[in-house]
């Protein structure tokens, strides 16, 4: 794009914030998430009011490889991206002119599937001359909690995901400082593999929750604390420790239940996320607890941490099993934060797979 084009644009956009702030109406942002196996669109008001969120997943699709795709992820982003959009703001009621920003996710995750989404909402924003917002998947989880109720700070957020298991303070909205993450499987990737030595469905998670109800942690496994004063996970001890266990029964021609084998990893699990939030919360004197992320949705996790922090207390959120999962209106409210402080991309905004959280795209 030449650069007088790019100015011209960059004029416009300016000039719709100017506009939107001096009408003082509420702003409407059009959030679009494609980080891995699911397209959304979302339509939320003020960082807090949902008027759509539609989600085209592709679970099914991938389950007979055990794993997503990023290959076929990608094709079928393209495939469903644009009556994605359409849907969400037809269910919303919105026209793209009636539209404020759009938000989307640049990082991190699967670099095929955020190109589609960029690409869409960077055609969009250019289209419209609105501003265009770039968003931390992570970010994006935590501020799910913000379509529930708002935020007090300073909070704990504990992001628990496939990919992620963090650890993040903040002192303020858009503000983010990692106080422990995880060195090696996250602790949705380590409820993946173990589901698979159980051979059970992808994706793993919801079936070892299932099956942990059914049983009892009665099967000795290892909690990896690290450090005392540390607030990093690891979960891949605990996962071999897992396929010892399985492998060494069958040597000896003894049955595993998996349904104790299930509770028993679960506990493991549990007890090391919750202890450790319930310490970081203690030690920067948190108003608030988070729960963010796709095994947000655990039952164990959810039960164990409300219980822990009703006993300590503490005030806890957690977002609905709609908004555990990836979402774009998670997006949308994590959006609207940059939009109040004016803080936009270019049209130079790229997926970044391996985005940190403590990056801006508007720096």
């Amino acid at each position: 794009m030449s650069r007088q084009k790019e100015s011209r644009y960059q004029q416009r956009v300016q000039a719709a914030y100017r506009s939107q702030l001096t009408a003082g109406r509420p702003v409407t942002i059009l959030g679009v998430e494609t980080s891995c196996d699911e397209t959304s669109a979302a339509v939320v008001v003020d960082g807090t009011t949902v008027l759509s969120n539609i989600i085209a997943s592709q679970a099914d699709i991938h389950k007979r490889f055990g794993g997503v795709v990023p290959e076929v992820a990608s094709r079928r982003h393209v495939e469903n991206i644009t009556m994605t959009i359409e849907e969400a703001l037809q269910e919303a009621g919105k026209r793209l002119d009636e539209i404020d920003a759009i938000a989307v996710t640049y990082g991190p995750g699967l670099v095929g599937a955020l190109l589609v989404g960029v690409a869409a909402a960077k055609a969009i924003s250019f289209a419209r001359g609105i501003p265009l917002i770039g968003v931390h998947h992570i970010a994006g989880h935590i501020y799910a909690n913000r379509l529930v109720t708002e935020m007090q700070f300073p909070l704990i957020a504990l992001v628990v995901s496939g990919g992620h298991t963090e650890l993040v303070l903040m002192k303020e909205h858009g503000h983010y400082e990692i106080l422990g993450e995880t060195r090696d499987d996250a602790a949705g990737e380590a409820y993946d593999k173990v589901a698979r030595s159980l051979d059970l469905p992808y994706p793993g998670g919801p079936h070892i929750d299932r099956l942990a109800h059914e049983g009892e942690a009665n099967v000795p496994l290892p909690r990896a604390w690290l450090e005392p004063d540390s607030y990093d996970f690891s979960f891949s001890g605990l996962k071999s420790a897992v396929l010892n266990t399985l492998h060494n029964a069958a040597q000896r021609g003894e049955t595993i239940v998996p349904a104790n084998l299930a509770a028993s990893f679960q506990a493991s699990v549990v007890e090391v996320l919750v202890e450790k939030t319930i310490r970081a919360a203690r030690e920067y004197d948190a108003k608030q607890i988070l729960l963010a992320g796709g095994v947000a949705a655990n039952r164990g996790l959810r039960t164990a941490l409300t219980t822990r922090c009703e006993a300590e207390g503490l005030s806890l959120v957690i977002p609905p099993l709609s908004l555990c999962t990836d979402n774009a209106a998670m997006i949308a409210a994590a959006g609207y934060v940059s939009y109040t402080k004016g803080e936009f991309a270019d049209l130079d905004l790229n997926g970044v797979p391996g985005l940190d959280l403590t990056a801006s795209c508007a720096e």
